[in-house]
């Protein structure tokens, strides 16, 4: 049984995800955010591929914020290293604030560019 709460950010994820979508040119960088953990994947939407991930999962204990900040950092040096420069923003139905915002920070940070 889903909340009333999870069926919004459901509600706002299709919407958000009928308007953009990922190339091989420029693949889209989708958000997952737990209450512990936050991952990142950059796929490739038209050949239906994940092209690179990160997590926060084995990182060390310290706030959540920077926990995201870097694992925008390390997916920015992994998509980089990929030969991935460019990418589509899907901040995934959550709202853009706070970890969601720090990750999207720390991937600019790193060198990806939105």
């Amino acid at each position: 049984m889903t909340t009333k709460k999870e069926q919004r950010r459901v509600k706002i994820k299709y919407r958000v995800r009928n308007k953009i979508s990922g190339t091989a040119e420029r693949p889209r960088m989708s958000v997952f955010r737990s209450n512990k953990q936050i991952y990142v994947q950059i796929i490739d939407d038209d050949a239906r591929k994940t092209l690179v991930a990160a997590s926060s999962l084995g990182m060390e204990a310290c706030p959540k914020t920077e926990m995201a900040a870097k694992v925008g950092e390390a997916v920015a040096q992994k998509a980089i290293a990929a030969g991935i420069t460019t990418v589509v923003f899907d901040r995934n139905g959550y709202l853009y604030h706070g970890r969601v915002k720090e990750c999207a920070d720390g991937a600019r940070k790193g060198g990806l560019k939105f």
